[in-house]
């Protein structure tokens, strides 16, 4: 039997495994982070919430480029992003960081 063949054979027995959300609309939880992210930090020139989870609102990744971050280190950076999001992080699992300083 030829590879094609076979391996379009295996990939009909083959379970579909994972469900992709869409990423087209934003799940509620990257819209609250959002908006309380773009108040507490209102220079910040660039601001993307992904909820990695899936959509059940476990896990996320920020990345923020602001203004704020000036002259601070990385840790202390990631400890304003945490400050800010105190409550929701409570019921999260886990949360992905990536802070800049915008470029003059």
């Amino acid at each position: 039997m030829p590879l094609r063949s076979l391996i379009t054979k295996r990939s009909l027995l083959v379970p579909f495994r994972h469900v992709f959300r869409s990423f087209t609309s934003k799940t509620d939880g990257e819209d609250r982070i959002t908006k309380i992210l773009k108040e507490k930090f209102p220079l910040a020139s660039s601001l993307k919430v992904v909820d990695i989870s899936g959509g059940c609102g476990a896990m996320y990744e920020i990345h923020i480029e602001s203004d704020e971050f000036r002259g601070k280190r990385t840790v202390q950076q990631h400890q304003l992003v945490n400050q800010a999001l105190k409550e929701e992080i409570q019921g999260m699992h886990g949360l992905r960081i990536f802070t800049e300083v915008p470029r003059k």
